[in-house]
């Protein structure tokens, strides 16, 4: 008896299950691996968006600093490039102590940016841990 319910047909059900469970765990690893791509993808363009920002800021701080039409540009440009980019928060540093100083920043000063942009997992597993909060600064003379 070799039909669909003889002693035949009883190999197809067993590949059929094995395969379903083999498919679900390579799924969800490969899912993973693109979900970490994505996350160093977002933390590489979080970066360069302080980079840049922090250069333009540099060169056109504006009063209060970042407030120049090409900071806020650059800013602007950077949030349509990165998902989710916050407001930059901009310091200025002494120098010679690396200290955040209250007055108005002078040539020779640093300019220091920090920008932060969420970050939400795709895979179930990861998404179970919610976002992350992925964060770039970045440092720069003021010209």
């Amino acid at each position: 008896m070799n039909g669909p319910f003889g002693r035949g047909g009883g190999g197809r059900g067993q590949a059929l299950v094995e395969f379903s469970l083999a498919i679900a765990v390579f799924l969800l690893l490969v899912m993973a691996i693109v979900d970490f791509g994505r996350g160093i993808y977002t933390y590489n363009g979080v970066s360069q968006a302080a980079r840049e920002v922090a250069r333009t800021t540099s060169v056109h701080p504006g009063s209060p600093l970042g407030s120049s039409t090409d900071a806020t540009d650059t800013v602007n440009v950077q949030k349509r490039l990165v998902p989710g980019l916050q407001d930059p928060t901009y310091s200025c540093v002494a120098a010679d102590t690396y200290a955040v100083v209250a007055r108005a920043c002078l040539p020779g000063d640093l300019v220091r940016v920090e920008v932060t942009a969420p970050f939400s997992p795709i895979t179930p597993l990861l998404g179970a841990f919610g976002s992350f909060d992925l964060k770039g600064s970045s440092t720069v003379e003021i010209q």
